[in-house]
């Protein structure tokens, strides 16, 4: 009998060479898996089960874990308000995670003998693929013909035309990876440190005018509904609010940082959803948790954001910072208002019930009501000790 390997498809052109050079050159059986996390519309899941089978794949399945991609990552990446170096909402790499995962549950459930995917070797999601494989099923073994044979794109084509494969597989000036949480953009501009992408990379054209409000309700942290019009499935809200903005070109930013295998990269993208929503809710909670709570918040979602970034979703500590994410968002209900305009936007204020600069103690700048002059001029004393002490001890030595 041939050996069963399942291969994570997308039906470009890396997992077409594999496909069909695992089948004609190896001898598997092929079974082909696209993991869909929101970035695939049901005619494009159409067309790749298509050329999965003109490949020679013995069965094709798409696997759907949009909302368990919500569920188990947005979610807390929103409470954490992850954005990695403070610009880039870990679109495609948290989304490599939970790909991983379904793939290879699918290996183990059909008793797959091999479990293969299509990444080169000077990229993340080889990392992201090979580690989760490896963790969930070390008994399964891991093919990777496109990194191992070190493959020119000259090559995969030839060879798939070489067997009769005749799609339209010539190279394209972008590569273009969408999914729910965004869009990256990868081009020539990307590979070099003085130039940014020019208006035609993105997949997304401006064709709003002038300015919008934008309402963005949330309850305990999640997005609850979307200029007064309520969602159950956050994931649709999570559209809808990519829907709005993506044609104001919101969004739209470049992302240098540092990679899993240790060198430098950059990448375009595009995520009007994950940016406004985002920083909506981070406003919102400026608004309704407390000092300390803003800090360790703060430092809790670097690290989770850092972690699934570099392909460490399994470890142990990423579900106790999931917990204290998730028990900060008690008091993060309210409405923040948002005004649109081509390529920006404003954060207007919140409107809610927690909100702790409405409170009878006093307002900024303005009046005290919870303490008197002298309870200011006792507290400013108290405050000063350590400085006083400092300095009078400075003077005592001449200095």
């Amino acid at each position: 009998m041939k050996e069963k390997v399942v291969l994570a498809f997308s039906g470009g052109l890396d997992t077409s060479f594999c496909a069909k050079y695992l089948s004609e050159e190896k001898g598997y059986d092929v079974y082909t898996a696209v993991a869909n996390t929101g970035g695939f519309s049901p005619e494009e899941l159409k067309v790749i089960e298509t050329k999965a089978y003109k490949l020679g794949a013995v069965k094709h399945v798409t696997l759907d874990v949009t909302q368990e991609y919500y569920e188990k990552s947005i979610k807390y990446m929103v409470f954490g308000n992850v954005l990695r170096n403070g610009t880039y909402p870990i679109s495609v790499s948290s989304e490599r995670i939970f790909q991983a995962i379904a793939i290879i549950n699918y290996a183990k459930d059909i008793k797959a003998d091999c479990v293969a995917h299509g990444s080169t070797g000077a990229g993340n999601d080889q990392i992201r693929f090979d580690l989760t494989f490896d963790v969930l099923a070390p008994e399964i073994k891991i093919l990777t013909p496109t990194r191992d044979l070190n493959l020119t794109r000259d090559y995969e084509i030839n060879y798939l035309r070489k067997h009769g494969i005749e799609a339209d597989f010539k190279k394209l000036e972008y590569s273009i990876n969408k999914g729910l949480w965004g869009t990256s953009i990868g081009g020539k501009e990307t590979l070099k440190s003085e130039q940014t992408l020019p208006e035609e990379a993105y997949p997304s054209q401006v064709t709003a005018k002038g300015t919008e409000t934008l309402k963005l309700e949330f309850v305990e942290g999640q997005l609850h509904a979307v200029n007064g019009e309520v969602f159950a499935d956050k994931v649709l809200a999570i559209n809808k609010v990519e829907e709005i903005g993506s044609k104001f070109g919101i969004g739209r930013d470049m992302h240098i940082g540092d990679t899993i295998i240790g060198i430098k990269g950059r990448v375009g993208f595009e995520a009007a959803a994950p940016l406004l929503i985002i920083n909506a809710h981070k406003m919102l909670e400026k608004h309704t948790l407390s000092k300390w709570q803003q800090y360790w918040k703060d430092q809790i979602g670097t690290w989770y954001g850092m972690f699934l970034h570099e392909a460490q979703y399994l470890e142990p500590v990423m579900r106790d910072c999931e917990a204290m994410l998730e028990s900060s968002q008690r008091n993060v209900t309210g409405t923040v208002s948002v005004i649109l305009r081509p390529y920006s936007y404003t954060l207007v204020g919140v409107e809610s019930s927690f909100d702790l600069v409405k409170t009878d103690f006093g307002d900024y700048g303005e009046v005290n009501k919870g303490w008197t002059a002298d309870d200011a001029k006792g507290f400013t004393k108290i405050l000063s000790n350590p400085l006083r002490v400092y300095f009078a001890n400075q003077k005592k030595n001449g200095k």
